[in-house]
């Protein structure tokens, strides 16, 4: 029987180094959200992602909220999204008064460009270069691409059908940081740099972390501009106090900073062992005959944030809730795919486009341990449970 260890999901790998900077903010009394550290964190998610400008705020999830609200969301309004991903990417359209629309997923997870194209061509009408869901009859404005597990989107795809319709296109990156194109027409660019804004997420269970917040980053200045505005409670004049908009608390603290300042020096140093990990489960799981890993996209560096283990019952013998159930046991962190979201409550009603490969993906996958600290001792136990599961 396999060794019984105990081994996370995706856990956060943090450094001594981390504890300068924290001294720092508490020597300085900066511990809130003003402080040098949300400088210089800023600075070095420019550099690194060849961008002219960054914001920090308070967690991805009001990064999205940010976004949808100074691209134009508005109420009654529609935007459409995947039903593959966590409820964060969706939650933020409703938090507008707007309505998501439904799209399923291609074999990556994420959203398809096929569905999409085709819903926009057949369910919808151009009126005044506007684009109207003939079913609701209301204005679709956005769509919103989530880069599942760290695997780069279609974008080249999506960025066409944007243009084509008019729609302003949010990139959820908050699981894509160092996710970048190799080949294409954005070839060199990182995911969330290229649609009209994206949004980057720095939780506990991320690729780098602060233990929460987010970073924004977009196409045109003045879209940031307006985000960092709101995100300080709009004030129109800080020294009087004086509000022309209701504005809200997003910002980042210079304790989360001074952990994210030190986490990107490092995050290339995660991606590799990243994927020396992936590498490792994918021949081992190669040979057990029901599991297959499923592949990153081609023209792609990704970040290999997630691991996906897909579980065929015919061939491995027990079902993926099954096989969930088994290794939580022994204590190997496992988790499935998100519930989907047009089937959650708050979204019963909401319309939900051809949705069928998401839902064999609902059935079929489970995420294994991925942390950029795992070891390959720990790779190794993990396929050995594997094994031993398979009837």
């Amino acid at each position: 029987m396999p060794e019984k260890r105990s081994i996370p999901l995706s856990v956060p790998n943090l450094s001594m180094d981390i504890v300068e900077n924290i001294k720092d903010t508490i020597e300085s009394g900066w511990v809130s959200t003003g402080g040098k550290f949300i400088k210089e964190f800023q600075e070095k998610m420019e550099k690194y992602l060849n961008v002219e400008r960054a914001v920090a705020v308070q967690s991805g999830t009001a990064g999205l909220h940010l976004a949808v609200r100074v691209l134009g969301v508005d109420r009654d309004d529609e935007v459409i999204v995947p039903t593959a991903t966590f409820i964060a990417a969706v939650n933020p359209v409703t938090y507008m008064g707007a309505e998501p629309v439904f799209m399923d997923c291609g074999d990556d997870i994420n959203i398809d460009p096929d569905k999409l194209e085709s819903f926009l061509a057949n369910q919808c009408k151009m009126v005044d270069g506007k684009v109207i869901n003939k079913k609701t009859d209301k204005e679709i404005k956005a769509v919103v691409v989530v880069h599942v597990f760290g695997n780069p989107a279609d974008m080249e795809r999506i960025m066409k059908i944007g243009a084509k319709y008019n729609l302003k296109i949010v990139e959820d990156a908050t699981e894509a940081l160092g996710s970048y194109y190799t080949s294409g027409k954005y070839q060199g660019q990182h995911c969330g740099t290229i649609g009209d804004i994206g949004v980057y997420s720095f939780n506990a269970n991320k690729i780098i972390t602060t233990g929460g917040g987010g970073m924004m980053v977009a196409n045109h200045p003045e879209l940031l501009e307006k985000a960092s505005f709101l995100g300080v409670q709009a004030k129109t004049d800080p020294l009087y106090y004086q509000h022309d908009e209701i504005g809200y608390n997003y910002r980042m603290t210079n304790i989360q900073a001074a952990y994210g300042t030190e986490q990107i020096d490092r995050l290339e140093d995660f991606i590799a062992t990243k994927k020396k990990n992936y590498k490792l489960y994918k021949k081992a799981i190669a040979e057990i005959d029901g599991l297959s890993l499923l592949p990153f996209n081609q023209g792609t560096r990704a970040n290999h944030w997630f691991y996906a283990v897909i579980v065929d019952q015919d061939q491995y013998g027990i079902d993926r809730d099954e096989l969930l159930r088994k290794l939580n046991e022994v204590n190997i962190q496992a988790r499935p795919l998100w519930g989907l979201i047009h089937q959650q409550k708050p979204y019963l009603d909401n319309q939900a486009y051809q949705i069928e490969k998401a839902q064999y993906f609902v059935d079929h996958l489970i995420n294994i341990p991925c942390s950029s600290n795992l070891t390959e001792e720990e790779v190794e136990i993990v396929v050995e449970w594997l094994k031993e599961f398979k009837k």
